[in-house]
């Protein structure tokens, strides 16, 4: 890592527009995310779809995620840090949980309605992707910026899973589908907590700045 505090995302002068940006950004992304938890989670309920479900709960915490990058915005490198680590901690008890709920729903053999997911999901594919197009630019951050981008990456992938999933639905007349695709968020869901986890944890290694610790 860089001997400067700036390329870590540490607020300056120079940096104050940008950071006034990615402010705005994440505040649009938690209303969006807020607003399709919601949406999903009450068409997953409907339609019985395991995927949706795990999808709802990935845009519940990615809205949590977003109002605690709010929070931390601007704060030293460590405060971040720790907010990274604890959103990856978070990303990792999603991705068993939905493991957990996918092989709940194989033991009760539920066969999911495809029409919900599939329009469902690409409603979801639309925000996302809106979300990620914005985030792009930070992608390369700090492991609080890092975090946030991975989640509306992932996200994106999600979607386009579950439309795939009401497809193989709608072929397969079994569940199996849905519940392999709600397997595999979670599993991406796990990669990512890790990807986060490691970076946040170099951070919290790394030596304070004088004035930035």
């Amino acid at each position: 890592m860089s001997d400067s505090c700036c390329s870590h995302g540490c607020a300056s002068t120079s940096t104050a527009p940008q950071t006034a940006s990615y402010r705005r950004i994440l505040w649009l992304a938690l209303l969006i995310n807020v607003a399709m938890f919601g949406v999903e989670l009450v068409a997953g309920l409907q339609s019985q779809s395991v995927s949706l479900l795990a999808d709802a709960v990935d845009f519940f915490g990615d809205a949590a995620n977003y109002g605690l990058s709010l929070a931390v915005l601007g704060s030293a490198i460590g405060w971040r840090a720790r907010a990274a680590l604890f959103k990856g901690l978070c990303m990792g008890a999603f991705g068993v949980f939905v493991l957990g709920r996918a092989a709940w729903s194989f033991s009760s053999g539920v066969v999911p309605e495809p029409l919900t997911m599939g329009v469902v999901g690409a409603l979801a594919l639309v925000a996302n992707v809106a979300v990620a197009l914005m985030l792009y630019a930070w992608r390369e951050g700090d492991a609080n910026m890092r975090s946030v981008w991975l989640c509306s990456r992932n996200d994106a992938i999600g979607n386009v899973a579950v439309m795939l999933a009401a497809l193989g639905v709608v072929g397969t007349h079994a569940a199996w589908p849905d519940l392999a695709v709600a397997a595999v968020m979670g599993a991406l869901a796990l990669t990512a907590s890790r990807s986060v986890v490691q970076h946040a944890l170099v951070e919290l290694r790394e030596p304070a700045h004088p004035g930035h610790a």
